[in-house]
């Protein structure tokens, strides 16, 4: 926090995600109410958002290395605003229907695909090598602050104003208005401060270069196993706690919405104290996505809201362990000239596996009942974290001597 740019980009962030959070509340309320609390209408509406991510990440990871992310970042943002803009009129017009929720989740997640491995590879220029790991860990802590005043504050919001699809317009047209500061607090950055790499000139097969670059480093590789069963089938938090909410415990907006704050709490602590790692091992990211596994299945068998509520601090906690331990990783792994391909592959896999994820989540939702969303996610994780050991064995490096190549400067 001592170093100025940063403290403006953290202090952007705090605002735009909390509205953010909010939207993601009250997106999911307004399509549970659109069509009578559907399981798969809210598995298709989570897909659409993230399939651009799928799509179009790795090309953004290229752009991101051809431009300034600064300027990207203040492009992408606007391009979010406006969407959420335009969700939030006809929500509160009245006009909207399932369809425009869908179009509308869509275009947002153009924006979403471009300003993730921007946002991602941009932390590094902003400090120095030694402090990347801190400030992934305080980024994240920001963001889970975020989260854990945007849900709270949306349920009750949406809650106080009735409840229906009305109430969720308001809620989104506030998230449309506090992008205005993370574009602001770009703008105020002093260029000089930060470590921009030469841009990257335009090559043919500079995103198979990528791929490739990611492939021949084993630990990379690792991570992007882990990330790919912890994001497609373990990180549906927006589905399963609808649905554990409503369906099982037979609870409103501002129960629903509180679910989201309670995760946070978990995830806010386990961002503290990834700040406060200078070295991270890779039995750490393998023990956190046991972990968040085994907390997901313990948590589909909660017998009551509190309960269930009491266990979310928990896996919020192992999802952050793990999602910060890999990021820092790859960061301090990765050539700069690659950071941002790998970053953009990186959030590709996380939040690119959702919209496979979703709707699979959302039909089992459905058709078995909401606590086999999460005995099914946490499985599958587990399974990942077997999976991914198993390729760090393959590749004829103990997890001990990676453990010591990992942080060579330190």
């Amino acid at each position: 926090m001592r170093n100025p740019n940063y403290r403006k980009y953290a202090a952007g962030s705090v605002v735009s995600n909390t509205g953010t959070w909010m939207q993601r509340v009250a997106q999911d309320w307004l399509v549970l109410q659109l069509t009578h609390g559907s399981g798969s209408a809210l598995g298709i509406t989570t897909g659409l958002q993230f399939l651009p991510v799928l799509l179009l990440s790795p090309y953004a990871g290229v752009v991101a290395d051809r431009f300034s992310k600064r300027r990207l970042l203040q492009l992408t943002q606007l391009v979010m605003a406006t969407a959420s803009l335009v969700l939030g009129v006809i929500t509160v017009t009245g006009v909207v229907e399932v369809w425009h929720v869908y179009t509308l989740a869509f275009l947002f997640g153009i924006g979403s695909a471009f300003d993730a491995p921007a946002r991602q590879s941009f932390v590094s220029e902003m400090v120095e090598r030694d402090e990347v790991t801190n400030a992934v860990g305080l980024n994240s802590a920001a963001f889970n602050l975020a989260r854990i005043l945007g849900p709270g504050l949306a349920g009750l919001m949406i809650g106080a104003l009735g409840s229906g699809a009305g109430a969720t317009g308001w809620v989104i047209l506030i998230n449309a208005l506090s992008y205005a500061a993370v574009i602001a607090q770009l703008q105020r950055m002093d260029p000089a401060l930060l470590h921009t790499p030469t841009p990257v000139a335009r090559t043919p097969g500079m995103l198979l270069d990528g791929v490739r670059y990611v492939r021949s480093q084993p630990k990379m590789l690792m991570v992007m196993v882990l990330v790919f069963f912890a994001g497609t089938f373990g990180m549906n938090f927006q589905i399963t706690s609808a649905l554990m909410a409503t369906e099982v415990y037979g609870k409103g907006a501002s129960e629903f919405g509180l679910l989201g704050s309670f995760m946070a709490i978990g995830s806010l602590a386990g961002a503290l104290m990834a700040a406060r790692r200078t070295t991270i091992r890779v039995r750490l990211l393998v023990v956190a996505a046991l972990g968040f596994g085994a907390a997901e299945i313990a948590a589909a068998l909660m017998p009551t809201y509190v309960l269930f509520a009491v266990t979310c601090p928990v896996i919020g906690f192992c999802t952050l362990t793990l999602l910060n331990s890999a990021n820092a990783t790859l960061q301090l792994e990765a050539d700069p000239v690659y950071r941002g391909r790998v970053m953009a592959l990186y959030m590709t896999i996380v939040m690119g596996g959702t919209p496979i994820g979703s709707p699979v989540i959302g039909w089992v939702g459905e058709t078995f009942g909401a606590r086999w969303t999460l005995i099914l996610g946490g499985l599958l994780v587990i399974a990942g974290a077997g999976l991914a050991s198993l390729l760090l064995l393959r590749s004829n490096q103990h997890p001990e001597q990676a453990d010591r190549d990992l942080h060579p400067a330190f």
